[in-house]
């Protein structure tokens, strides 16, 4: 049977320049089917979602160190939760790929975000899509955003926090991620929990920004047992592994399932062990009977820039391979829109009447963003170094009363699957009861 199941398309992102349909004519396609409660009035007013920034994209010239924005990436990433998954197996294969499509939205996010208040919330309601979501910040030092998503018809809980653990490496800037993902199918009672892999920014003082993904992904179905094992590769010396990741599902007894290869900016498919083994001894083959003059590479000046090897090609589609997952283009003025997707264009909207419904902590409401997104860079300035002292006050006068700070919507505790720390939504946030709220815009 073909899968079925409920995805939420909340991003896209660019895809590869040299894939085409006939690429996928060997494969097997699940079938994906978005559902719809029917309503089409969003509780937060929007009817019609932009799709262009009121400004370009303004010069970045003058900054010479980026950072990484983590703090809300599973808001600016697909929200793709499987509802109607027969057999587990399908179902690890539908995570894996969710988890793999998360990080893809980075790609030529090189930007320095604003860095989030202390306290700062973010909603999103889509009833079109039959979601809704709310993270907040909740520690400053270091960094830390807790998120809550739910399905608006009880089939799915997704919540986890996101702390990058920053590593300066002198050309690069290394990010460790920490925090659990976890994801509840709650119509099949089975809990996925994972971490993302290593991200790495290079070029932070000289030449050309860009992002490269590494480590090793564990995804653990604790109701079966099943694990996937996912390989963020290195892009190498020559960059013949630029952005490819491979990876494996395995059984309890460590039995392997099925073999998963892609690009986490391309796709991901999903073969048979045996028919995975089969093609790669025939290449190994193959290649073991051309005639190999490889030029040594040229030395390296510490200080020149960490150039990004050139993508060569596409993904290789094993035959008999099952589609799990092609990433969307960008639309075509991306490139002047801080490279977002459409979806990320439509999240700082601000619609009449919004105001009214919005916890006065939302980052819609923030007046330095408002101010850049609207190219007004003077104001965004003096706007950002008002917070920021605000901020930095209101921390003074809490050490001299000895208060500590205390979050709204989540507490810290203990994840009930992986027994380690966690922020756990305490509910509430939907009942728009925010008398209680702190003042920091």
């Amino acid at each position: 049977p073909r899968l079925r199941c409920l995805v939420q398309r909340l991003d896209s992102d660019e895809s590869y320049e040299g894939a085409s349909e006939a690429s996928f004519k060997d494969a097997g396609v699940y079938d994906v089917t978005p559902r719809s409660n029917g309503s089409t009035s969003p509780e937060n007013g929007i009817r019609k979602r932009r799709t262009t920034l009121p400004a370009p994209m303004f010069s970045r010239n003058n900054f010479s160190v980026f950072g990484i924005m983590y703090i809300v990436t599973w808001i600016t990433t697909r929200l793709c939760v499987c509802v109607c998954l027969t057999p587990p197996l399908r179902s690890s294969q539908a995570v894996a790929a969710f988890a793999v499509s998360a990080v893809a939205s980075q790609w030529d996010r090189t930007g320095k975000p604003f860095n989030p208040l202390l306290g700062e919330t973010y909603e999103l309601t889509r009833e079109d899509q039959g979601y809704r979501l709310i993270s907040e910040q909740v520690s400053h030092h270091p960094p830390v955003s807790a998120f809550h998503a739910e399905s608006l018809v009880g089939d799915f809980v997704f919540h986890g926090s996101i702390y990058p653990k920053l590593k300066f490496w002198g050309k690069s800037v290394e990010a460790e991620p920490k925090g659990t993902i976890t994801l509840e199918l709650l119509k099949h009672g089975e809990v996925y929990t994972w971490t993302n892999p290593f991200c790495c920014v290079h070029n932070v003082i000289l030449g050309k920004l860009w992002i490269e993904q590494y480590g090793t992904v564990e995804i653990l179905n604790h109701s079966t047992g099943d694990k996937c094992v996912l390989n963020f590769k290195p892009c190498g010396m020559f960059g013949k592994e630029l952005h490819r990741v491979e990876g494996y599902i395995q059984d309890k007894s460590k039995n392997k399932l099925c073999v998963i290869y892609g690009k986490w900016t391309e796709c991901m498919w999903s073969v048979d062990p045996q028919t995975y083994e089969s093609n790669k001894k025939a290449e190994k083959k193959a290649d073991s009977k051309k005639q190999k003059s490889p030029e040594e590479p040229e030395g390296v000046d510490g200080d020149d820039a960490d150039n990004m090897p050139e993508v060569l090609e596409t993904v290789a589609v094993i035959p008999g391979s099952t589609l799990l997952w092609r990433i969307s283009s960008r639309p075509q003025h991306s490139a002047q829109m801080y490279n977002f997707t459409n979806f990320a264009m439509s999240l700082n909207e601000l619609e009449p009447g919004m105001q009214a419904t919005l916890a006065p902590t939302d980052c819609r409401l923030r007046p330095d963003i408002r101010a850049m997104e609207n190219g007004d860079m003077d104001q965004a300035s003096r706007e950002k170094a008002r917070l920021e002292e605000k901020q930095r006050s209101a921390r003074k006068d809490r050490s001299k009363d000895e208060e500590e700070w205390s979050t709204r919507w989540f507490q810290s505790g203990t994840n009930p699957y992986t027994s380690s720390q966690d922020w756990l939504y305490k509910g509430g946030y939907f009942d728009r009861k925010y008398s209680d709220l702190p003042d920091i815009y």
